[in-house]
């Protein structure tokens, strides 16, 4: 974990080429060290060795959803500080109610502005993960 807002670990698990390729962009502008995964078994099975400080995830996913993602994380005590960051098109409030159920820090309903994107992983990357 960096414990600042500089030069942080990002995963991002987006299976969308275009979304994925203009967050990455956006991410390392701001100075972080971007990783993408756009499957979600993938993203299971690689999370833990990746020691992210923040992972921005999709629920949709081909191979396992954000839900399975975010679950996982949670259950993993080496991943305890890691940050999560639900991204989706789902944008219903029982959406945002079962995200941060299942351990989410945030949540953003697709499609947002960048400025929104940026200020959120600013203050998620600020402050410590309560576990």
């Amino acid at each position: 974990m960096t414990g600042s807002t500089e030069g942080a670990r990002i995963l991002l698990v987006e299976d969308e080429q275009n979304i994925a390729l203009a967050l990455k962009f956006l991410i390392e502008k701001m100075g972080h060290q971007v990783t993408h995964i756009d499957d979600g078994h993938r993203a299971l099975q690689e999370v833990a060795g990746l020691a992210p400080d923040l992972v921005l995830l999709d629920v949709t996913l081909p191979g396992a959803s954000g839900y399975e993602i975010c679950q996982h994380i949670r259950a993993s005590h080496a991943l305890d500080a890691t940050r999560v960051l639900i991204l989706t098109a789902r944008g219903a409030d029982i959406e945002r109610r079962k995200a941060l159920a299942l351990g989410a820090d945030g949540f953003m309903s697709k499609p947002f502005e960048m400025s929104e994107l940026q200020a959120q992983v600013a203050a998620l990357l600020a402050r410590p993960r309560e576990a």
